[in-house]
C-alpha cells in the first residue's frame, strides 16, 4: 500500500458506505468519473477488487471487506494526527522548553512572564532548565530547548535569535571606590583593578574577554562565580569591580557606585536563541515560541 493515499481511501469509504457510486461523488463532492477513476487505481494498486458492480447495485467483495476496518483505522489516525497538529498550532497542547542562564536581568522577571503564559494557555506543558550560554545553545540546536534566553557575544550562526535588549556595560564597584562616579573611564584604567567576573564560557564573561583581548589590556580575575547575585555581593563588599548592564548595576541592593566606560558604549544584549527553519526568514518550529515572545515584549519597560 506505499502509493495508496488518503485520498483514495476516503473515496474508496464513501463507495463501500454508501452503496452507490453517485451518491458517494455527491458525498465526497467530486465528479462520479472521477470517483470511479481513483477507486479502480486503489484496486490496481492493490491488485484485487474491491467492488462487485451491477446496474443495480454496488457492494464490497471479500477483498474490499477485509480492507474496509483497516481504511477506517487509518482515516481515524489521520483524524487524530491533524488534530494532534491543530492543537500544537493553536497553543492546546504541546510543550514549551525553556532555557535560561541563571542570572537575567531585574527587567525580565522570568518567574512572572511563565505564570502569566501558563494562565493564557494552561493546556501547554512548560519546562525550564538553566546552565551557561554555551550549553544552552546546544540544546536549542539539537531540539533539547525551544528557546534559551542568554546574552550574546557573536552570533552564533546556526540558530537563529530575537533581539530582547541591548545595554551599555559599566564598571560596578563599591561605593566609597576610587572610580565610583568617573566617566569617560579607558580599559587601560583598569589594569591593576580586581575584578569578579563569571566563569568561562558564560556569555557576559565572554564578552568582556573578547572586549580586552582587542583591546590588548590585561586583566585580573580574582573571583569567577557563576551567578549575577554573587558577583554583585562580592562587589558590594569592596572585593573588586565587575563590568554588567547598568540596568543591573542601578537594580542591586545595597547601592553600588558606577563607573562609564569611554566611548564607543560596549552592548550587552540579551537574546532569545531559537531553532528555525532554513533559508529565508527564521521560522520558528514551535508556534507557543512566537507567543511567549510576544509576552516578553510585552512586558519590556518603554525606553
Amino acid at each position: 500500500m506505499s502509493n495508496v493515499e488518503l485520498r483514495q481511501l476516503q473515496h474508496f469509504v464513501a463507495v463501500a458506505q454508501e452503496c452507490h457510486f453517485t451518491r458517494a461523488a455527491q458525498r465526497v463532492h467530486i465528479v462520479q468519473s472521477a470517483l470511479s477513476a481513483s477507486v479502480r487505481a486503489l484496486e490496481d494498486e492493490l491488485g484485487a477488487r474491491l467492488f462487485v458492480r451491477s446496474t443495480r447495485q454496488v457492494r464490497l467483495t471479500s477483498a474490499g471487506t477485509a480492507l474496509y476496518e483497516k481504511a477506517l483505522a487509518v482515516l481515524q489516525m489521520a483524524e487524530e494526527a491533524r488534530d494532534a497538529v491543530a492543537q500544537v498550532q493553536g497553543l492546546r497542547r504541546g510543550v514549551l522548553a525553556i532555557g535560561s542562564v541563571q542570572s537575567l536581568p531585574p527587567f525580565l522577571d522570568l518567574p512572572a512572564l511563565l505564570a502569566r503564559f501558563h494562565d493564557l494557555h494552561p493546556d501547554l506543558e512548560i519546562r525550564l532548565v538553566q546552565g551557561a550560554s554555551a550549553s544552552l545553545l546546544e540544546q536549542v540546536r539539537d531540539g533539547r530547548l525551544d528557546v534559551a534566553f542568554l546574552p550574546l557575544s557573536e552570533p552564533p550562526g546556526d540558530v537563529a535569535t530575537s533581539i530582547i535588549t541591548c545595554e551599555a556595560l559599566v564598571v560596578a564597584c563599591a561605593p566609597d571606590h576610587p572610580l565610583a562616579g568617573a566617566a569617560d573611564l579607558s580599559l587601560e584604567a583598569l589594569t591593576d583593578e580586581a575584578f569578579v567576573d563569571f566563569e568561562p564560557g558564560w556569555g557576559t564573561r565572554r564578552l568582556v574577554d573578547k572586549l580586552f583581548a582587542a583591546a590588548g589590556v590585561a586583566r585580573r580575575i580574582d573571583f569567577e562565580v557563576n551567578d549575577l547575585g554573587t558577583v554583585l555581593d562580592l562587589v558590594a563588599r569592596g572585593l573588586g569591580v565587575a563590568l554588567v548592564p547598568e540596568p543591573v548595576a542601578a537594580a542591586h541592593t545595597p547601592g553600588l557606585g558606577v563607573a562609564r566606560l569611554s566611548k564607543p558604549e560596549i552592548c550587552w544584549e540579551l537574546v532569545a536563541a531559537y531553532a528555525a527553519r532554513p533559508g529565508g526568514a527564521p521560522e520558528m518550529l514551535n508556534p507557543a515560541v512566537a507567543a511567549f515572545l510576544e509576552q516578553v515584549v510585552a512586558k519590556r519597560p518603554a525606553a
